[in-house]
């Protein structure tokens, strides 16, 4: 049975490093020490289910029960032509798993390297970057139904990704525990290089391929982005704005060097990192919180800061751009 453990830090279980406490906390290694704790410590609701911590911001103590659950395996399940199936524990940490991929030979995930999470918490938010999405190569979702507490699974097609999206975000959470994810592997290498610097950056590391792809993507993140072993963060805070054409051509009307990314269906994708530069809050810092000074779309931690800090800083950038675009900013961390 896996330890229960009261009134326990959460501090190394986000990467923001806010120091809050969970009532009980426990990191069950199987889906049978999951149904355990649930079946002895059901009074113990509000409960809730975390990974890597790399997406949550918490702004005050968690009054229940929190699972971090640590069921790992890679296994791949079957094979066609065109396709290789991998089973990867909930609990596998999401970059090793695309490191485990690539020195496979498999692609499909070289292009979300060093994305902080585990595989569980991969489809929740439909993680993306440079193009790609996981929803992609998603084939199945196994979960524990914590109503009836038996094993479920749903197939891509049902599992409504959407931009940072899916239906465990919203309509099934807090019913679910992801317990692991089916990835649809592709057997043969079709590479996806044409966002941003990308294709620029692999030219550099030499022959094009998965290895050479994950390399540029990794050199281009840690480029910009803060390493939260050093500085707490959570990567990207907000999402990037998706907006229609004639809208972005009015705003453009006026701020000319607004950059863009064509969408299907008359939209247009506009980096909020651009917005919040405009708005003079890159580099800013309020109290312990602040703004990365390479990267606007990134908020971290001083050192000492509160979860209600960050939140709040969140809360002046969004009503900043708003004042001055008329966009508003959706948070792309879970504010706990």
């Amino acid at each position: 049975m896996t330890q229960i453990n009261e009134n326990y830090s959460l501090k190394k279980y986000n990467t923001f490093g806010v120091d809050v406490k969970a009532r009980y906390f426990a990191t069950p290694q199987s889906i049978q020490e999951i149904i355990d704790i649930l079946e002895n410590k059901r009074e113990c609701f509000p409960f809730m289910i975390i990974g890597e911590g790399s997406n949550i911001l918490f702004t005050r103590d968690f009054n229940g029960l929190v699972l971090k659950p640590a069921i790992r395996g890679i296994k791949i399940i079957s094979s066609d032509r065109e396709h290789c199936y991998a089973e990867v524990g909930a609990g596998e940490n999401w970059d090793e798993f695309v490191h485990w991929a690539v020195e496979s030979n498999l692609a499909g995930v070289e292009n979300l390297s060093l994305i902080p999470g585990s595989a569980g918490s991969s489809p929740i938010q439909n993680i993306g970057a440079y193009g790609a999405e996981v929803s992609d190569i998603i084939e199945k979702v196994n979960y524990l139904d914590l109503e009836t507490l038996e094993i479920k699974s749903l197939p891509a097609g049902e599992c409504h990704f959407g931009y940072r999206t899916s239906i465990f975000k919203y309509q099934l959470k807090n019913r679910i525990v992801i317990t692991s994810v089916i990835f649809r592997l592709n057997t043969a290498h079709i590479y996806n290089t044409t966002y941003g610097n990308l294709q620029e950056e692999v030219e550099k590391m030499g022959d094009l391929s998965l290895a050479t792809v994950r390399q540029a993507v990794i050199n281009i993140r840690n480029s910009k982005l803060p390493d939260p072993k050093i500085i707490g963060n959570a990567g990207s805070f907000f999402k990037n704005p998706v907006l229609g054409k004639e809208v972005a051509c009015k705003i453009r009307q006026n701020y000319s060097s607004m950059p863009f990314y064509n969408l299907p269906g008359d939209l247009v994708k506009i980096p909020a990192g651009w917005l919040i530069e405009q708005c003079g809050w890159k580099g800013k810092k309020t109290g312990n919180a602040g703004v990365h000074d390479k990267q606007a779309l990134v908020l971290v931690n001083h050192g000492n800061a509160t979860g209600m800090e960050i939140k709040e800083l969140a809360g002046k950038i969004m009503e900043s751009v708003y004042e001055k675009f008329s966009i508003r900013l959706e948070p792309e961390v879970n504010i706990i």
